[in-house]
């Protein structure tokens, strides 16, 4: 990278040679999910992301449990699951910015930084000296990431987002739930915060894209990254559903519980109870003619694929109030291992809906290695979820659990800064950062 730090300079953590953003360096003021998603994503291919936190307190998510990783002895620690759901492979160091020498301190870092991440409220940058305009008179390389909820612009860009907010403001509610006729009806929102995971990463892919930019320029540049932007994006084919016709037609797309606008049949249905009397349901996402042929045959009703009401997939859409209720009959007459079976076995794609036990019980999850298993501080085998990233030359890279708040201050400090312990202990003594520092 054409950029003003030099990767070849000694750092005794240097990700391996392999790993694909080798040589990078990111400074990372972010908290809380969609920064730290961003981030982490990064610090998985590779590179140094140094994650700056309050002292004292840290990121907030830090405080955002139970559940808090055990110790040896059975006790709580102070590292909420939450957190560290979001913030493997990191260097955490602490810093106040709203202390004169910890900005100060931010502003000679950045100098040995390609990107610069962050999550405040539009303005409050500027005002602590770290503003993008700043920075790059530093650095004009810099890849400055500011992550908001409603942008550096617009009417709403002075107000706070949150994802469960945007998930409402950005229409994701008005579209997910049953459907208002129906028990249990009414807006719901996601069971993840998905406006920030999706944020955090798409945060990603436009770090990487102006990454490329600097290497071919020298220039680094701002990039506006914000919850709601993404959340509509995130409307996809319901949002080009109401652009492209429902507009003109004056119709609202709506919740549809487990059903899909544009596909049928492609929902939940209940199935035979268990042993036990239980209700029992499946998945069935019959995503073309020719699976709905599979399915009727598999069914018993073969006369269904070739009945004009439900032949082809835009006539299904049409009669989906007669289609569905005779599906719904016929698929009580089997228990769900009989129905996975035989539908797994002609090719109609279908599948059950897990609890996370079975989630991670699952043979497929566990052959992927979507677990991970860490020596941290606290428990000799702390598991979490893995990175989905599976690249052939440059896998992601294992190197950290999640950091402990402030770690490696010291570490950083004098492998990036050159400081020796007296000037640590100078900084630490202005409330710039907090002791004690980490060998």
């Amino acid at each position: 990278m054409n950029t003003t730090p030099d990767p070849t300079a000694p750092d005794s953590h240097v990700q391996p040679t392999a790993s694909a953003l080798h040589g990078i360096r990111v400074l990372d003021l972010s908290r809380v999910l969609a920064g730290p998603w961003c981030t982490q994503t990064l610090a998985d291919l590779g590179a140094d992301v140094i994650k700056v936190e309050r002292p004292g307190s840290g990121d907030d998510t830090r405080a955002w449990g139970p559940p808090f990783l055990a110790d040896a002895q059975g006790q709580d620690t102070a590292e909420a699951a939450y957190y560290l759901g979001a913030n493997r492979n990191k260097r955490s160091i602490t810093c106040d910015i709203a202390q004169p020498a910890g900005q100060q301190l931010i502003r000679e870092l950045v100098s040995h930084c390609h990107v610069f991440v962050e999550n405040f409220k539009v303005g409050d940058m500027a005002r602590y000296g770290l503003d993008f305009a700043t920075l790059k008179a530093l650095n004009p390389a810099l890849v400055y990431c500011s992550i908001t909820g409603y942008g550096q612009t617009g009417p709403y860009s002075e107000r706070a987002g949150y994802d469960y907010a945007i998930q409402g403001l950005g229409g994701l509610m008005s579209v997910t739930g049953e459907r208002d006729d129906l028990p249990g009806g009414g807006p719901q929102k996601v069971g993840v915060a998905v406006a920030d995971l999706f944020t955090g990463t798409y945060a990603t892919v436009a770090v990487l894209a102006a990454l490329r930019h600097a290497e071919r320029t020298g220039q680094g540049q701002h990039i506006d990254m914000a919850l709601l932007d993404t959340q509509v994006a995130m409307l996809a084919n319901l949002g080009a559903n109401y652009l492209v016709r429902s507009q003109a037609d004056g119709k609202v797309p709506g919740r549809m519980g487990n059903a899909h606008a544009n596909i049928v049949p492609y929902q939940v249905f209940e199935v035979a109870p268990d042993a036990v009397g239980q209700a029992q349901h499946v998945i069935l996402a019959v995503g073309n003619d020719s699976q709905f042929a599979k399915f009727c045959a598999v069914a018993g009703h073969p006369e269904w694929a070739t009945e004009p009401r439900f032949a082809t997939n835009a006539q299904r859409v049409r009669h989906r109030a007669e289609l569905v209720p005779l599906l719904e009959a016929v698929l009580k007459t089997r228990t769900k291992a009989e129905w996975l079976s035989a539908l797994d076995e002609a090719k109609v794609p279908c599948g059950p809906i897990n609890n996370l036990a079975e989630v991670f019980a699952d043979p497929q999850v566990q052959q992927r290695g979507m677990v991970q298993h860490w020596a941290h501080p606290h428990t000799p085998d702390l598991r979490l979820v893995a990175s989905p990233l599976k690249l052939s030359a440059t896998p992601p890279t294992l190197l950290r659990p999640p950091p402990l708040l402030g770690q490696h201050t010291r570490q950083v400090l004098t492998e990036v800064l050159g400081l020796d312990d007296n000037a640590i202990a100078a900084l630490a003594e202005t409330g710039a950062i907090s002791p004690p520092y980490f060998p």
